[in-house]
């Protein structure tokens, strides 16, 4: 803890924190001769005591609430989710080319689908205006506001333009949404639940392009200009939800200690977190940490200053986690969909249907991955999963390249084992690479950023997400349609790249409070320091001492 806390006693929104309660008494290790004690190795010494002595009841009311709280965010990542499925299958109907005459591809339908993009972009810095001004539930509420008005505006179109301005109001939308509600999910989490609450909340992409790929599936049967519209209208689904349930949810309590309405953000703690007791010790450690670490004059208060980014240590060093999430997160080989289709065709399933049902049998495989690493990511290492998992990336599709080579060459006698070999590489790439980003694309960037950074740092995390989704719908289509499989050694290479700068500049923020994570960025290496591990003896189920040696 800092200097400034010195006083054994203080007093905030209300509550006496204790130091003297929340630190952990140091010693040699004496203590681990006593009868039934143990030494176990953890990241910080303090959050692991305050854990094990307040067990919070994940049956009890107030947590139910609280996974509903966590639900409405993810709501927000199904609504960008449902988009990235909705608009191909859209395009490819007959009744939606009979109002549009767009054709299947060409200019007017990238106009289309990048509009979305650039309205996402063009958002993103209001965005963190909105959300760090106004709160997180704001930021969610508005953003379904705009999506629900995208809806109305694309589902009812009878001319391009009108489709054109529907889909940029669309994209401005969502990247209100998608910065409020990774924010809120991780500000409102437990400690030792925030991998899993945001890990969650980026599931829900799967929770939108599943059931758009199932709803566009079924409307095309439908032999009118419901097929296409009832999908579009669908959209807004998931903004109902959290239209409705922000109204019955709490503010992060960072946003309110950030914004002086301490007595709010200790309740919430209190409430949610220490089983209604003032003294919990895992609440005591909490307030101190916000306390001391969230200023009430950051530049949340200053709209458009980014400064802090670039001119501070541990702002270039936050920065460079979100940099690498957000690109390697998008750039990874995971843009390879346009080669499903060659592959499809070189095994003999050439039918629409069968494809849409490969392309289905897809995105579940990818999403049973992430929810396992979900259900993991508050026991597993950041850093080791994202350089072993970016490796294993890249040996699949080393395969995947490896077996399409040998395809190619094989000419037309193709061997249906060679065809199999590089479908199911394909399909266990994604399912690796579905553990190793998609819970962690939250997890990262969120946990990167401090609290009055943090709207804005996943404003610029949206921009260049989008802008690498731009590249990778403009060129992959060229570089496949010229180099075809050779194109993913590309991503074999890059892969590799990635598995080293994950290996070097990758910062460890599991087993740490955000808070904690001040201490670690400021160090002059924040990756050695992520590394550090404290000592403690556990007896009778408490932690009663923090080894500290001679050389430590």
């Amino acid at each position: 803890m800092s200097e400034s806390m010195e006083e054994k006693e203080v007093n905030v929104g209300g509550v006496l924190v204790s130091h003297e309660q929340v630190a952990v008494q140091e010693g040699t290790g004496a203590a681990a001769s006593s009868s039934g004690a143990k030494a176990k190795v953890v990241h910080n010494a303090e959050l692991y005591a305050a854990i094990r002595e307040t067990k919070i009841d994940y049956k009890s009311r107030n947590s139910i609430h609280l996974y509903f709280s966590i639900f409405v965010a993810f709501c927000c990542a199904c609504a960008n989710g449902y988009d990235g499925s909705l608009l191909t299958g859209v395009v490819a109907m007959d009744h939606f080319q009979n109002t549009f005459h767009s054709g299947k591809t060409g200019t007017l339908v990238a106009i289309m689908f990048s509009l979305y993009t650039v309205g996402a972009m063009v958002g993103s810095p209001f965005a963190a205006i909105l959300s760090d001004r106004w709160g997180r539930k704001i930021g969610m509420f508005s953003g379904a506001i705009v999506i629900t008005i995208g809806m109305i505006i694309v589902s009812t179109s009878f001319t391009i333009a009108q489709f054109i301005v529907g889909r940029f109001v669309l994209g401005f939308g969502i990247s209100i949404m998608t910065v409020a509600a990774p924010a809120y999910a991780v500000e409102i989490a437990p400690p030792h639940w925030r991998g899993r609450a945001t890990g969650f909340y980026n599931c829900g992409w799967f929770g939108g392009s599943i059931p758009a790929a199932a709803v566009v599936y079924g409307c095309n049967k439908i032999d009118n200009n419901y097929s296409w519209r009832i999908p579009l209208i669908i959209q807004a689904l998931a903004c109902i939800v959290v239209l409705t349930g922000v109204w019955f949810i709490p503010e992060s309590p960072r946003f309110l200690m950030a914004n002086g309405r301490e007595e709010e953000a200790v309740a919430f703690l209190i409430k949610y977190h220490g089983n209604g007791d003032p003294r919990s010790r895992l609440v005591q450690l909490e307030v101190e940490e916000m306390k001391e670490g969230i200023r009430q004059d950051g530049i949340d208060k200053r709209p458009w200053d980014y400064r802090p980014f670039l001119l501070s240590h541990s702002g270039r060093w936050r920065i460079a986690q979100v940099l690498m999430i957000s690109i390697f997160g998008q750039f990874s080989g995971n843009g390879l969909g346009y080669f499903n289709t060659t592959i499809f065709e070189i095994i003999g399933v050439t039918s629409v249907e069968q494809q849409l049902a490969y392309n289905l049998l897809n995105s579940v495989l990818s999403a049973v991955g992430a929810l396992a690493a979900v259900s993991l990511t508050d026991i597993m290492p950041r850093r080791k999963v994202l350089v072993f998992g970016t490796f294993a990336c890249a040996a699949a599709l080393a395969t995947n390249s490896g077996l399409s080579a040998a395809l190619d060459a094989q000419g037309d006698n193709i061997q249906d084992s060679y065809a199999r070999g590089a479908l199911a590489s394909y399909f266990l790439f994604n399912i690796i690479f579905s553990f190793t980003y998609t819970p962690l694309q939250g997890v990262i960037p969120t946990e990167a950023l401090e609290t009055t950074t943090r709207a804005k740092g996943l404003a610029f995390s949206s921009v260049i997400v989008y802008a690498v989704g731009f590249i990778n719908q403009f060129a992959g289509p060229i570089a496949l349609g010229n180099i075809q499989y050779r194109y993913i050694y590309v991503f074999v290479g890059w892969d590799i790249v990635e598995t080293i700068m994950w290996y070097f500049f990758g910062v460890e923020s599991q087993g740490r409070t955000l808070e904690q994570l001040e201490w670690v960025y400021n160090q002059p290496n924040p990756v050695k320091a992520s590394l550090k591990v404290d000592k403690v003896i556990i007896a009778d189920g408490k932690v009663v001492e923090k080894v500290v040696t001679s050389n430590a």
